[in-house]
């Protein structure tokens, strides 16, 4: 006679859920990887900390002014040889339409940050599954962007020596701008490669794009970015070729989101439980959700955005009635009498000889 041997459901999951850890860290870096649910103290904490490094680091950046004139009448240049120098052109034309420019001025100093802290702020409502993965692509960018306005300091085509662009803001006297009065002296004036106005825009744009369900909303996520490079060639705070930085710096941004967390960041569960423990990865490093699994206050990872409470998908989702497709049943298909859903053995005990 040997030992019974009982396997519980819920021994199973907890064992799926907690992997053995291997001395090399690799427990530690899968939690980390892990979807979880953003907490609201420490995400306005990391958001103000890292916008003020960013502009700490951004003004930082010696202007090098002459070096920026040089990059801006070399970029001219290469702009005109392709015959894609449309910038002045629309410059002079918008400028020549005196509330369309000004409404323009408005928005290059405002909807740039407005609209991406709202974005912040219905991702962490909506979808805090996603946030961490969808924030992470954005501070990326940031952070490429840095050393692009080191390595390549350039002079917007507003101050460029003869180059005939107008400074709608200065001409217009757009209040709040931190390219006019005081304010010019707090921004650096030379950092206009990559444009970040395109980069967090269509960062935006995406984001709502792939996950809002209404159709307005969806067609506004397309249009945000695509007025933003209007708005930022017509008011000469950038080249079109600045746009074409912001972008690539947001690819990378994409990249390594995807990289580190082993799928898009739209991909990723909607909902999470506090504890990221709605999943594993598997061998390749691929983020694999458990539908029915319990996580902390007995909330469920859910893929599709949808509410855990009444389905049948497993334990912790529908309640104390669900019955679990492991739990033994009787011939004509009922759950065996006696036995609950929850505490119910897969097996029954069988001694061992």
């Amino acid at each position: 006679m040997g030992e019974a041997r009982v396997t519980t459901l819920e021994g199973r999951h907890q064992a799926a859920a907690h992997p053995v850890e291997d001395e090399t860290g690799q427990g530690f870096l899968r939690r980390l990887r892990t979807p979880r649910r953003p907490r609201l103290r420490f995400e306005i904490l990391l958001i103000a900390v890292s916008y003020w490094t960013y502009s700490l680091v951004r003004n930082a950046v010696p202007e090098q002014k002459s070096e920026a004139l040089r990059n801006a009448d070399w970029l001219w240049d290469l702009e005109q040889q392709l015959n894609l120098a449309f910038e002045e052109s629309v410059n002079h034309a918008v400028n020549s339409v005196t509330w369309l420019v000004i409404g323009m001025n408005y928005y290059y100093a405002t909807l740039h940050f407005a609209v991406t802290l709202g974005v912040l702020v219905w991702l962490y409502r909506s979808h805090p599954g996603r946030y961490a993965a969808t924030r992470l692509v954005l501070f990326s960018t940031n952070a490429v962007a840095l050393a692009g306005y080191y390595l390549f300091p350039l002079a917007p085509p507003r101050l460029m020596n003869g180059g005939g662009f107008v400074d709608t803001v200065v001409v217009h006297e757009t209040w709040g701008s931190m390219a006019s009065g005081d304010l010019k002296n707090m921004s650096n004036q030379y950092a206009a490669m990559p444009s970040m106005h395109i980069g967090w825009s269509m960062w935006c744009g995406l984001t709502v794009f792939a996950l809002a369900t209404v159709p307005w909303a969806r067609v506004l996520g397309l249009l945000y970015p695509a007025g933003t490079l209007v708005v930022i060639v017509a008011t000469a705070n950038h080249f079109w070729l600045d746009a074409v930085g912001g972008l690539l710096c947001l690819a990378f941004g994409y990249a390594l989101a995807t990289l580190w967390y082993g799928s898009g960041p739209y991909a990723l569960p909607r909902v999470v439980p506090e504890d990221g423990g709605g999943g594993v990865r598997d061998k390749a490093g691929r983020f694999r959700s458990f539908p029915g699994r319990r996580g902390t206050g007995g909330a469920g990872v859910v893929a599709d955005g949808g509410k855990g409470t009444g389905s049948s998908r497993g334990p912790g989702i529908g309640g104390p009635g669900v019955v679990s497709p492991r739990t033994p049943k009787d011939p004509d298909g009922s759950p065996a009498a006696g036995v609950s859903a929850r505490t119910r053995a897969p097996e029954e005990a069988t001694p061992r000889h």
